[in-house]
């Protein structure tokens, strides 16, 4: 069995997985938050514990930034960790086996591309759009790291340059710093949006008692501002989707995390821009699909630096 392992702001998760990339056994616990790095390592130690016996390797999705290949990581969501030897103390724990750390969103692709939407697909652009918009780049059915492991890192693509929203990389006018949840229900609120959804209601202008998935469902009831708001999205997806495909010739692109699940009022304004912007012969054959594997999706990933290893 291998141990995958996905290492989030708000949640840790493990699982037994096996040969075939099938989830056996998981455990999930909440991240601790304001802790200091030890008691965040402490945290995860509990949660992997029980699915530790016979383990034959060890595979990682962590949120970055990380030294990569070593595995060292500063993950942004969790402040308690910056240079934290993640694939050292696990190679500790697991001597004698083979242990991986990459990028969560890397993960979530190789995932798609492994057992997912993607699979038999030679090449694809995984995205995750969440909190944070990031992906991972399969070319001729192989994983693309690029030389610090961040190949495919399409949050970082220039959607709008001229007067754009700043994105906390340093520039402005990111595809993240226009489509990702926290920054599309901050543009929603500021025009008067007011969440359909009751357990929203009250503190509805503090950023954490609303979700995009709110602002998805309403734009689907039909919500005008909602309705603005996810289009405004789409077409940033759309454009930069365009931008990766002629770089890249890409057969298919999937977008997994808490906006996949949209619809219409995302993936509309999504294809129309994407027609608009890829006029290319070559760019009119890709197709763009929501991710198919859910939440489980950043384990069979991590699973797969184990047992794909060759590919991914």
């Amino acid at each position: 069995m291998i141990l995958a392992v996905d290492v989030g702001g708000t949640k840790l998760a493990a699982a037994r997985v096996s040969p075939e990339g099938a989830i056996v056994e998981t455990r999930r616990a909440a991240t601790p938050q304001d802790a200091d790095a030890e008691t965040l390592w402490r945290a995860l130690r509990e949660v992997i514990g029980p699915l530790s016996d016979g383990v034959a390797g060890v595979g990682v999705g962590c949120g970055g930034p990380m030294e990569w290949p070593s595995g060292v990581v500063s993950p942004l969501n969790i402040p308690g960790w910056r240079g934290f030897p993640l694939r050292a103390r696990l190679s500790g724990l697991f001597p004698g086996v083979p242990v991986r750390v990459h990028n969560d969103a890397i993960c979530l692709a190789v995932a798609e591309h492994w057992r997912g939407a993607g699979r038999g697909v030679a090449d694809m652009l995984g995205m995750v759009v969440s909190t944070g918009v990031g992906g991972g780049l399969v070319l001729g059915g192989r994983l693309v790291d690029g030389g610090t492991g961040n190949a495919g890192h399409i949050g970082h693509v220039v959607v709008e340059p001229d007067g754009g929203p700043p994105c906390g990389c340093g520039g402005h006018g990111c595809l993240e710093a226009v489509a990702r949840g926290p920054a599309l229900t901050a543009w929603a609120l500021g025009r008067g949006w007011t969440p359909g959804d009751p357990a929203a209601q009250g503190d509805y202008r503090e950023e954490r008692a609303v979700t995009a998935r709110t602002l998805a469902a309403d734009a689907r009831a039909g919500d005008e501002v909602a309705v603005a708001a996810m289009r405004r999205a789409g077409r940033a997806l759309g454009i930069a989707i365009a931008s990766a495909t002629h770089l890249c010739d890409l057969d298919l692109v999937t977008i997994g995390g808490g906006l996949s699940q949209a619809g219409e009022p995302l993936f509309g304004p999504l294809e129309e821009a994407l027609r608009e912007h890829a006029r290319m012969e070559f760019a009119r054959r890709l197709r763009v699909v929501p991710a198919s594997l859910g939440q489980d999706a950043g384990l069979i990933g991590a699973a797969a630096l184990i047992l794909a290893s060759d590919t991914y």
